[in-house]
């Protein structure tokens, strides 16, 4: 039974495809498990719409905001379940036409729109044949996104972001920061954990992250791992591959009692 001091909130994981429709239908059905299961909030990985076969298939799905099959699907889920649901990251128009902007929006319980947060942070890697770079396609954000829920500040970001203990600093105190991610799997294996564990622990609030995790029609391996984990840096849930849902409690007692025993918040001086 849930308190009036805790909620229960889920990352759905997916392994997302260059068909937009297979990933609509994944995503109503990962969202009902989810709130079958009590969630209030629920998030959904970075790209869930479409990982396309190239990084340039998304400029064509690419919607105004405010209109588009992909944020009426959205509205529409928040509404059906009667929650709170962060969607990912979804293509939306810039001022550039050949790029997108990698974008978070959130729905409240009634399916109108609470926030949006534009990626600021654009990957850019390189390994032997494995290469990435997100700023041909991507025109970065420039303004911090929170949003307040019934159960407090809840701060927004997007994947690479992780790398960049600033951002989450900008936010303020939040009860809850969410990473929906397609961490690739050579540096999830490597820094996927550490890094969700210590923005935990230095921000002494919840983490919930939502990943893509799996072997991509596009050939792209991404690490999964969705997590919950708590103020005091321990993972709650997680769900190592595949499509589903990882779900936990957030508890205000539990995040009140760490952040009195070790009052790091209070103790900054810069």
């Amino acid at each position: 039974m849930e308190s009036m001091m805790k909620t229960t909130v889920a990352a759905v994981q997916m392994v997302s495809t260059p068909d937009v429709d297979q990933n609509l239908a994944t995503m109503r059905r990962l969202v009902a498990e989810a709130a079958a299961a009590g969630a209030r909030l629920v998030t959904l990985p970075e790209y869930w719409p479409i990982m396309g076969m190239t990084d340039s298939d998304k400029v064509g799905h690419a919607e105004q905001p405010g209109h588009g099959r992909i944020q009426d699907a959205m509205a529409a889920v928040a509404r059906e379940h009667g929650l709170w649901l962060i969607g990912g990251t979804l293509p939306l128009v810039s001022p550039e036409s050949d790029k997108v902007m990698n974008t978070v929006l959130v729905y409240g319980p009634d399916g109108a729109p609470v926030s949006r947060y534009d990626k600021i942070h654009l990957f850019g890697f390189t390994k032997g044949a494995e290469s990435y770079n997100e700023s041909r396609t991507i025109v970065p954000g420039a303004a911090v996104g929170t949003f307040e829920a019934p159960f407090g500040k809840v701060g927004l970001s997007v994947c690479y972001d992780l790398r960049f203990p600033e951002l989450y600093r900008a936010m303020g105190e939040c009860t809850l920061i969410v990473v929906p991610a397609a961490f690739t799997h050579t540096t999830g294996l490597a820094h996927w954990e550490i890094l969700l564990r210590a923005r935990a622990i230095e921000n002494q609030c919840y983490v919930l992250a939502a990943a893509q995790g799996g072997t991509h029609q596009n050939g792209r391996r991404t690490f999964g791992h969705s997590m919950l984990i708590d103020p005091w840096g321990e993972v709650l849930a997680v769900l190592p591959e595949g499509e589903g849902v990882v779900s936990g409690a957030i508890d205000a007692e539990r995040m009140a009692s760490v952040r009195a025993s070790l009052p790091a918040l209070q103790h900054r001086r810069l």
